[in-house]
């Protein structure tokens, strides 16, 4: 109890108002478009306060009364507004921003203020603004969030044909993925060669590493919020493009002018009915392709309230005549309610669902035919609230609960031929939920301190079962007492509960430059079953259980902050510190396919990461971009797996580089490259073998004490804008791309094999999933 009143003091330490003071209260908006500006800032030049606009492009701003001043509202690429406010009582100040029409230097890295990165309090957050990605080279034509979130320092790629995350450390499962506040399981098409995120329908994408906000949780390494457009609320328009690979149609409008919006945006790759088309003989009898649909409709009722309806859905076909197929895809939709309470008090009420499934099988009524099927699936209920009640405060609170159903697998077979029989694995139900409470308060001109607290609860329940083991800690599946069996909704075990502080500060050395260091702790209930080191469509999710603990991650973060020539070039350094707790990982051997006691295959141990990331960037100028290094070092200890010491995680990467450029030649040419360069993957090499009974058997060195040869790749593209003309809507543009310029055959694994001639001979063998250039040319139009 002392430590929750302690608690609150501090938060609402000088956070009372004091009297005959006026709040300036409303929305930032696009003026042409009507979209809400994301981190637009409001300054009172007078008194050289000022406060940013929300995700919602909402404000409040609290001033002395019975002045008059000069209320200036900027966002990079727009107009600044300077406007004259007489304070003699609160008022709604919505105002439109318009685009700059003169031609202006290109600015790729930022939509917000100019020294941004040192002025605000957060480190290891990073926005990427979607025209800053669409400028980029893009692996056949198709632009992609998560490929370009990559080449950020202190995240990994998880592979050639992957869209998995390594963020400090944490495995591709830490990460948690948002589209409108709903969690996407599986971010991957093509088995991971594109992600769901069609750029055409997003308008903010917002990435964070370490001093994760206390309104976020559930994951245990980052933050990846990707908020869709509303729709322009001002004319009809659409946006489209047509590439090697597949092509896209968005289509956005008013359906009542400046009150009720829509977007509906598709894509579709079209190799599958090309191919056909012409007679490709490896098409004739196969199918693959993916499509996502993305749709929004935003509805202003008036000043105070507002409602939001987002939705995607996206499916992945793979069929191999009649020897294989697998399909998967993601589904999600959001239901939101904006609500503001007077001027300084803004509500958002959602509710989520999020869908993942995936079916793998064999068609038919042969001897070898089955259809597997596997899903985890989300019901969500949030409520989040802000209040402003001073320029020095920014409080936020809410709550939310999650029930999670997981279907971790199911065989089902045709007919009474096949060889294999119908059986499904145990299902498991979860209730997570969380309340939270936090506080961005600026002690001083220099100093500034975001804290709080986030607690979670996490509750397994039935219907379900849990086999007992003669040993709990080391369960062994021919050692199961009994089995328990739970009826619908009863608990399961004990409910895992935990407080997870979050601390973020800022002191700022002067207009140029500053200090930042945070620390949070993360919880994780949720766990990716997989012994691949990326994620493909045929892993699982399991809850926390009795066998199955809790992901804990502690972060220690430190960093200066620096900007040069009137934020020309933006510089950072930081280094981190984690300490994991309950990590996992698995038996020599492992069998994770259909195990009705998976938990006989899991080891528990603990883990750290440290590292340092360095970033040098210009946002100014013809030439653009960033220079991103990456050196950290990730280890695990558990018991069971290299005689219980340290190894290397299977995320380690010693080393990361990423060079990202884009050359602005004038209003129509623009050219751009990226270079990225990474440690090998690390993996472990046989050191003897034996021969028996004809077979080879391989002796393995110590865990993950090898590694892969290093990564290294170049891309390069050039974007021809067709005749300009600013007060002219309809657009055009192409775009040639190729990925992986000079061909080199970067290494995807390397296995040891049997020579065919001297079957005594081992000979090892690289798989590279591309190993050579990859050209793409995309041809691009908007109204």
């Amino acid at each position: 109890m002392m430590k929750t009143n302690m608690l609150l003091l501090l938060l609402f330490l000088g956070v009372a108002v004091q009297a005959q003071h006026i709040t300036l209260s409303g929305y930032l908006k696009d003026a042409s478009n009507g979209e809400a500006l994301i981190g637009a800032t409001v300054y009172v030049e007078e008194l050289k306060q000022g406060t940013a606009s929300n995700p919602y492009g909402f404000y409040s701003l609290t001033i002395p009364a019975g002045r008059t001043y000069t209320l200036q509202v900027s966002f990079i690429g727009y107009e600044t507004i300077k406007q004259r406010i007489s304070a003699t009582e609160s008022q709604n100040v919505s105002l439109s921003l318009s685009e700059e029409t003169a031609l202006m230097e290109e600015v790729i890295v930022r939509g917000e203020a100019a020294n941004a990165n040192v002025e605000r309090i957060e480190m290891g957050m990073e926005k990427l603004p979607v025209k800053t990605i669409q400028k980029l080279p893009a692996f056949m034509g198709e632009v992609d969030i998560i490929r370009t979130i990559q080449l950020l320092p202190g995240i990994q790629s998880g592979g050639e044909a992957s869209s998995g995350l390594y963020v400090r450390g944490g495995g591709p499962d830490e990460n948690l993925m948002v589209l409108d506040e709903a969690p996407v399981y599986n971010a991957s098409h093509l088995m991971g060669f594109f992600s769901v995120f069609n750029s055409n329908a997003i308008k903010d994408i917002q990435v964070y590493k370490s001093g994760i906000p206390a309104e976020y949780g559930g994951k245990a390494s980052s933050v990846i919020d990707i908020r869709q457009k509303d729709g322009n609320s001002k004319q009809f328009g659409f946006d489209g493009g047509i590439g090697n690979l597949s092509s896209r149609l968005t289509l956005e409008g008013p359906i009542i002018k400046d009150k009720w919006s829509f977007l509906l945006a598709g894509r579709r790759t079209y190799y599958d009915v090309l191919g056909k088309a012409v007679g490709l003989d490896a098409l004739v009898d196969n199918t693959i392709y993916f499509y996502d649909l993305n749709g929004k409709s935003n509805l202003v009722i008036n000043n105070n309230n507002r409602i939001f309806l987002s939705g995607y859905m996206g499916q992945d076909v793979f069929e191999m005549g009649e020897s294989m197929y697998m399909q998967w895809g993601n589904a999600t939709a959001t239901a939101r309610w904006n609500h503001i309470f007077g001027d300084k008090l803004f509500m958002n009420i959602s509710a989520i669902f999020s869908n993942y499934d995936y079916n793998l099988g064999v068609p038919g009524d042969n001897a070898d035919n089955f259809d597997w099927s596997s899903r985890i699936k989300d019901y969500n209920g949030k409520a989040d609230f802000t209040w402003f009640p001073n320029p020095q405060n920014t409080v936020k609170f809410g709550v939310n609960a999650i029930k999670h159903q997981f279907r971790p697998g199911k065989i089902a077979t045709n007919g009474d031929q096949s060889m294999f029989s119908n059986m499904e694995l145990a299902h498991y139900n979860a209730i997570e939920s969380a309340v939270y409470l936090s506080n961005e308060q600026k002690i001083s001109e220099r100093f500034s301190v975001q804290y709080g607290l986030r607690l979670s609860h996490f509750q397994q329940v039935g219907k379900g079962e849990v086999n007992i083991y003669q040993n709990p800690d080391k369960p062994d599946k021919d050692e199961i007492i009994e089995t328990i069996s739970y009826g619908s909704m009863d608990k399961i075990g004990d409910a895992f509960i935990h407080l997870e502080p979050r601390l973020s500060m800022k002191y700022t050395l002067d207009r140029n430059s500053s200090v930042k260091g945070s620390y949070n702790r993360m919880v994780q209930n949720l766990h990716l079953i997989s012994n691949t080191q990326s994620p493909t469509p045929l892993d699982i999710w399991l809850p926390s259980s009795t066998y199955i603990k809790p992901l804990k991650v502690d972060q220690v973060s430190l960093g200066y902050f620096r900007n040069f020539k009137q934020n020309t070039w933006e510089t950072s350094l930081e280094v981190y510190y984690k300490d994991m707790q309950n990590v996992l990982d698995y038996i020599e051997g492992a069998e994770l396919f259909l195990n009705d006691a998976i938990e006989t295959e899991l080891l528990h141990g603990t883990g750290e990461s440290k590292g340092l990331e360095m970033l040098v960037k210009k946002s100014k100028g013809k030439l653009t971009g960033w220079l991103g290094y990456t050196w950290s070092e990730t280890t695990r200890e558990i018991e069971g797996i290299n005689n219980g010491n340290p190894y290397p995680s299977s995320y380690d990467r010693t080393h990361d580089i990423s060079l990202v450029s884009s050359y602005q030649l004038n209003d129509r040419w623009n050219f751009a490259a990226n270079f990225v360069y990474a440690t090998g993957n690390p993996t472990s090499y046989p050191v003897a073998k034996y021969n028996i009974q004809g077979n080879q058997v391989y002796e393995y060195s110590a865990r993950n004490s090898n590694r892969i040869p290093d990564y290294n790749r170049l891309d390069l593209s050039f974007t021809y804008d067709f005749k300009k003309n600013v007060n002219r809507r309809f657009k055009q543009s192409i775009n040639v791309s190729v990925y992986n310029v000079y061909g080199r055959r970067n290494a995807y694994s390397i296995t040891p094999e049997a020579n065919e001639g001297n079957p005594n001979q081992t000979e090892f063998v690289r798989l590279s999933i591309i190993g050579a250039p990859i050209p793409s040319i995309t041809y691009n139009v908007k109204f």
